[in-house]
């Protein structure tokens, strides 16, 4: 995430900010140019727009209802936002609590959006492939059971984990490291990349070689992973233990496992805590851009957990990267970002 900061008065700024705190200007999210613009003074409410580069733009029309800061082009015809188009279902709007939690998962649904497209990865909506396109259904788990998980493009989210006891409770009593919702967003998303970019041919080859056969039955592997756990010495070939049930898991923790720590060293770069070639957008591809990627992760990780462990609390990053795990994310790089030569 780059330093942002308001263009009328200097104030910085999170990427959630829809207004600057100290001038109070209205802002809005430019996607293309990944910067926060000042709006004009009817701006927020719909009522005008801001050109950019001479196209017009205007406040999507989830900033009440899920506190959505970005600009649509006005030119698409269309109310929403990119990120925000891709929700399929949400919450009515008479359910308070599911509508707060909706307004938490989309914003960090935006952020795992921005990610991907610095990233350069292909986001085609259901609009555009009815059947294999990127939907989210963002469901609330209070009066009905939701599961979170992927289907052919499509992915489900319980928004009770955006319910911090709620999370905490699944994240001790299924003995987990890590549990956030951007965690799942980049998880599931990576289900939807697998289809996207692994495909038939050399590639499928590459990804059976490291991570097994996609197609063995899944109810059975999950059947084996919960009444068996995951299996002795686990660490030496995987990221987490969620990551033995079935080569899809794995393939989807792996990638979940790149989009944090390409986020993570982008933000450490934009506040000096990282070389400036480590940005999303500074070009990386093959196996050089890839080494050179972990040659910054791991002194930056290993710091973050010390400064975590200086305030109490627990290790930023709390894993192990052994090399059959760093081949397998090499071939996630591979696919990301391809050698030129």
């Amino acid at each position: 995430m780059r330093a942002l900061v308001c263009r009328k008065c200097g104030q910085k700024l999170s990427f959630e900010n829809s207004l600057c705190l100290n001038c109070h200007s209205a802002l809005g999210f430019h996607l293309p140019s990944r910067t926060l613009l000042v709006l004009p003074d009817k701006a927020a409410d719909g009522a005008a727009e801001v050109e950019v580069d001479g196209a017009a733009w205007k406040v999507c029309g989830n900033l009440s209802t899920a506190k959505c800061n970005w600009l649509v082009d006005t030119q698409e015809g269309e109310e929403l936002c990119v990120s925000c188009r891709l929700t399929r279902t949400r919450p009515a709007d008479d359910d308070l609590d599911a509508m707060a939690a909706y307004a938490d998962a989309e914003t960090n649904k935006r952020r795992v959006v921005l990610e991907l497209t610095e990233l350069g990865l292909p986001i085609v909506g259901r609009d555009e492939d009815p059947a294999t396109g990127l939907a989210f259904d963002l469901l609330s788990s209070a009066n009905t059971q939701v599961m979170t998980g992927h289907a052919d493009g499509l992915i489900t989210l319980d928004l009770a984990e955006g319910d911090d006891v709620h999370r905490e409770q699944l994240r001790v009593s299924m003995s987990e490291p890590y549990r956030t919702l951007v965690g799942h967003f980049r998880h599931e998303i990576g289900h939807y990349y697998q289809m996207v970019l692994v495909g038939t041919g050399e590639n499928r080859s590459r990804f059976e070689e490291l991570f097994g056969n996609p197609d063995d039955d899944y109810q059975a592997a999950l059947d084996r992973h919960y009444n068996e756990g995951a299996p002795d010495n686990w660490e030496d070939d995987y990221v987490s233990s969620y990551a033995t049930m079935h080569p899809a898991e794995d393939w989807a923790e792996t990638f979940a496992h790149y989009l944090h720590i390409r986020d993570t060293l982008d933000t450490a770069a934009a506040f000096g805590m990282a070389p400036a070639g480590s940005t999303l957008d500074s070009p990386l591809p093959g196996d050089v851009g890839f080494d050179q990627i972990i040659d910054w992760w791991l002194p930056l990780s290993w710091a973050l957990n010390q400064i975590n462990r200086s305030m109490g609390h627990q290790d930023l990053y709390p894993f192990v990267l052994p090399p059959t795990v760093l081949d397998k994310m090499r071939f996630a790089h591979q696919l990301i970002a391809p050698s030129a030569l």
